[in-house]
């Protein structure tokens, strides 16, 4: 008869048996759009809030000749009766768009013929969020690739020096950011922010770094967990000087092999402790 602790060692190898077999479900669902004809240059994109967005999809026309022919493509969004967006016999077929999309979307029909079938949200909102997929059938070949879209809002910063004083403005921003001020040595520096919001959620700061030199340079780092912007200032005794720019967050792995070795490697140190 199997001791208490083979029992509970064996029950928790079929828990991970089991749990394995979804993760390997999950991402063979996750990337199914990258092995059919369709793509997408960005599966995870981030939209600003209230700007409109061009969402990726296309097919793989590498190894096609001309134009495409009899080309009929379906945007759709997970957990939403209707469509996104339609087009079918050489126009756009509405009659099931879900009013959510009401005259915010668009495709671009001779962009079509190359089979580039990407989407234009206008006015993007928080209820835009969620997972898309793209369908493209034509007479060269098809399929569909699943895009997460995720909404966020943020803008560029403004800096004004004044007094010894070093200030950062920014109007839009969300989820609510951090703001990280370093030297040119990448030292971190004691800054002081403040924020505001909005009845639309949206937050706008104001950041405050003192003790500041002329000629130095100084960098601003504002970030939330989709989006960050990088500001490198230079102070002068009239101005700053310096210049922006955005990078956005990838999705995180549902998964990695180290954590699963982990797991595994917990699972039996319990075994071997309950011997």
């Amino acid at each position: 008869m199997a001791s208490l602790g083979q029992i509970i060692f064996y029950s928790m190898i079929t828990l991970i048996i089991l749990f394995s077999a979804l993760i390997i479900l999950i991402l063979s669902l996750a990337f199914t759009g990258n092995l059919s004809e369709v793509m997408s240059s960005s599966r995870f994109p981030v939209a600003n809030l209230g700007e409109d967005k061009l969402i990726s999809c296309y097919l793989n026309t590498e190894s096609q000749q001309g134009r495409l022919r009899e080309v009929s493509v379906i945007w759709e969004k997970k957990d939403m009766t209707g469509l996104v967006y339609q087009y079918r016999d050489g126009a756009p077929a509405l009659e099931r768009q879900n009013p959510q999309f009401k005259g915010r979307t668009q495709l671009f029909p001779d962009a079509l013929l190359t089979g580039n079938a990407s989407l234009l949200l206008r006015s993007v909102r928080q209820s835009d969020e969620g997972q898309y997929t793209c369908s493209i059938t034509s007479s060269d070949g098809g399929g569909k690739v699943n895009i997460h879209l995720r909404t966020a809002a943020y803008s560029t910063p403004t800096f004004k020096f004044s007094g010894g004083i070093l200030v950062a403005e920014a109007s839009r921003w969300f989820p609510k950011p951090n703001v990280t001020w370093t030297s040119f040595n990448g030292d971190v520096l004691n800054g002081s922010t403040s924020y505001a919001q909005n009845s639309a959620g949206i937050f706008s700061l104001v950041s405050n770094l003192q003790h500041v030199n002329i000629s130095d340079i100084y960098t601003c780092k504002i970030e939330n967990d989709l989006v960050t912007s990088i500001s490198r200032e230079t102070v002068t005794a009239s101005d700053v000087l310096g210049s922006t720019y955005f990078t956005f967050n990838a999705a995180p792995p549902l998964l990695t092999s180290s954590t699963y070795l982990s797991i595994m490697t917990s699972v039996l140190c319990i075994y071997y402790l309950i011997q």
